[in-house]
């Protein structure tokens, strides 16, 4: 189904990333002679989940000859923002830089990539927005790239990847929520990993099928994880959103939690409420890659109704993996209300900056107000 509405955001983009090279004129002078003097500059930094050549990667006619897809804010424009009459659009960057067991260097490529992304896409095209990319080994560097990047307001999310060496809700990551929490950033969960343990709890899989599916079992695990440690009830005014997880495995997961946290309570005290609840009223997920089967469509409705919240879900392109046909990014199955709030109003609900700059922009826009507005 195409978009019915103009103005829709979209929560999940990947544009194209620099290589090394480019980066050098975002670092200092040490990181440019460690860099350059040890070769670094020629070691590719492209995370392997999406291989070039994969078709699900990007749609063929996303793919430029020659260069990447989504490299620039041209292409953007051209096959999403434009494509789609889009009012906001997400940056989400994966960068291998999250994966170096160097933390100093790490840290020191994520600004780079942070301040690279606000220089040539952010100041390029007024209708792009990003997240903040983290050394997340290192909490205390990730605190200060928060604290360093959260003055412009263009940045809206904080990033994580779902797979990693401990869940995201030990209290050792809580300065970082709290950080969010301040400054008005959603917490960004997208599907990935560093690869530093194995992505299943079984081991080692040998196969790409294997670690795509075992992304849905992250997210479970994370998101049991928010909860359990109270996250949420530290931070109630905390927004996570879950990127690229798929959304039909929720049903079970608040089922069967629900279920057991009735008979355990006494060993979370701090949970007031029912954990699914608790997801209902913190965590969305973003729509793109719809995990249901396109030939029967009234399961995903079903789905839906045993989520039972039409306030879950956030309209993504996932622009430029291919995970739509033509112009049908919207399952046929979600009903016009839902759809109305998926497009627009929940991510205004999720993202404070994305309201803020929204009500901004009305305000300009009417003359009633017009003057008031610095």
């Amino acid at each position: 189904m195409p978009i019915p509405v103009a103005g829709a955001i979209d929560c999940d983009l990947h544009p194209a990333l620099p290589s090394v090279p480019a980066l050098l004129p975002y670092l200092d002078e040490y990181w440019c002679d460690q860099i350059t003097n040890r070769h670094i500059d020629k070691l590719p930094f492209g995370m392997s989940s999406y291989p070039s050549t994969s078709p699900l990667s990007a749609r063929p006619d996303w793919r430029p000859a020659p260069g990447e897809a989504a490299a620039g804010p041209d292409r953007i424009r051209a096959h999403v923002l434009d494509r789609f009459d889009l009012r906001y659009a997400l940056c989400n960057p994966i960068h291998g830089a999250v994966a170096l067991f160097n933390n100093d260097m790490a840290a020191a490529l994520c600004a780079a990539i942070n301040d690279w992304v606000a220089k040539e896409l952010l100041d390029a095209e007024p209708r792009l927005r990003a997240s903040i990319l983290l050394p997340l080994h290192d909490v205390e560097l990730s605190l200060r790239e928060i604290e360093r990047v959260a003055p412009d307001k263009r940045f809206v999310q904080a990033l994580f990847l779902a797979m990693g060496e401990a869940p995201l809700g030990r209290r050792a990551n809580w300065p970082l929520f709290a950080a969010c929490e301040k400054h008005g950033l959603a917490v960004g969960i997208h599907a990935g990993s560093t690869y530093r343990v194995a992505p299943t709890y079984a081991g080692w899989p040998s196969y790409r099928v294997e670690d795509y599916v075992a992304q849905s079992g992250a997210f479970e695990t994370q998101l049991l994880s928010l909860v359990a440690e109270g996250v949420f009830q530290k931070h109630p005014g905390l927004k996570v959103v879950a990127i690229e997880s798929g959304f039909t495995w929720l049903p079970q997961w608040i089922w069967r939690t629900g279920k057991t946290w009735r008979g355990v309570r006494p060993e979370v005290p701090w949970l007031d409420r029912a954990p699914g609840e608790i997801v209902k009223d913190h965590v969305r997920f973003t729509l793109q890659p719809v995990d249901a089967p396109a030939t029967h469509p009234e399961m995903l409705a079903r789905i839906m109704e045993h989520i039972g919240s039409d306030d879950i879900l956030l309209f993504s392109t996932d622009y430029p993996h291919w995970q739509f046909d033509g112009e049908d990014v919207l399952p046929a199955a979600l009903g016009q209300d839902t759809i109305r709030k998926m497009l627009v109003d929940n991510a205004l609900d999720t993202y404070p900056r994305l309201r803020q700059a929204a009500a901004g922009a009305a305000a300009q826009n009417d003359p009633e107000t017009r003057e008031t507005v610095p």
